[in-house]
């Protein structure tokens, strides 16, 4: 019998930020020293993870099926060592099979892709949580609609694995707007969303928690924020995954990126 884990909510920093050196690296420090934390305060290493990552979207939802995912180098413009890296934790057939069915059981159609590697939202965070590259990692894919409702029920759908064992981790950011991000610009909006996003994530009762994340977009600078929700969506599927359970923040940083406001959140409590 496991203990009933919590979700979170990472922000995942930008691209294979773990595998560089340099002053770029550093820039992750607080984020890095989150996710030790959060290793910490599990305790145990789960039986496997499952990820739904902003870098991931399908008409419909998949579910990564390999024994042995390879690697997604999405991002451009950096060394070309970085193309290169690994991350090899093994995937887990079983688990995805495990997955689909219990969407199925919730009416969502969800197909199987065994073929899909793990992308930086991914590899980004599991480097530094758990090194050791041997905690089974499955990925779920966002459904390119984006509908809140849709991905509430997605992780409504999947709260059982969370007794199970399995830890269940959205990956994005909770400011993603990247032309903005290499400027000024930025500054202000990520102070305002996320403020928004401290209210209602971690200071608002559950159902008024989950009524203001269908509604994000009436959020303080929401479209500043997220001109594209790619980023912020798995968070809906996390926050489903614990729905009437509080909310934490686990990483905030008022300087990310030069002068951007992102957090993190855990759902539920500690074990």
């Amino acid at each position: 019998m496991h203990a009933r884990l919590p979700t979170y909510f990472i922000s995942h920093g930008g691209g294979p930020w773990p595998y560089m050196t340099g002053k770029f690296r550093h820039t992750f420090d607080v984020l890095e020293k989150s996710l030790v934390d959060m290793r910490a305060e599990l305790h145990d290493k789960p039986k496997a993870i499952l990820i739904v990552s902003g870098h991931w979207e399908e008409k419909g939802f998949v579910i990564s099926s390999g024994a042995k995912p390879s690697m997604v180098y999405d991002y451009h413009g950096f060394p070309e060592y970085l193309y290169h890296i690994t991350y090899n934790a093994p995937g887990s057939p079983e688990l995805a099979n495990h997955v689909q069915q219990l969407l199925q059981e919730k009416g969502i159609e969800a197909s199987l892709d065994p073929e899909r590697g793990y992308d930086h939202g991914t590899f980004s965070i599991m480097k530094p949580l758990y090194p050791d590259e041997d905690i089974p990692v499955v990925q779920i894919s966002l459904d390119a609609s984006y509908d809140p409702d849709l991905h509430l029920n997605l992780g409504r759908a999947l709260a059982p694995l969370r007794d199970e064992g399995i830890l269940i981790i959205g990956s994005g950011l909770s400011y993603h707007n990247l032309p903005a991000m290499r400027g000024i610009s930025g500054y202000e909006p990520s102070r305002h969303f996320d403020a928004w996003l401290q209210e209602t994530l971690v200071h608002s009762p559950p159902d008024k928690r989950t009524a203001r994340l269908i509604s994000w977009e009436l959020a303080p600078a929401a479209r500043e924020a997220h001109p594209t929700e790619d980023h912020l969506i798995p968070l809906l599927v996390v926050v489903g995954a614990a729905e009437n359970e509080p909310g934490a923040t686990t990483y905030h940083q008022k300087d990310f990126a030069g002068g951007l406001t992102a957090s993190s959140f855990r759902f539920g409590h500690a074990p």
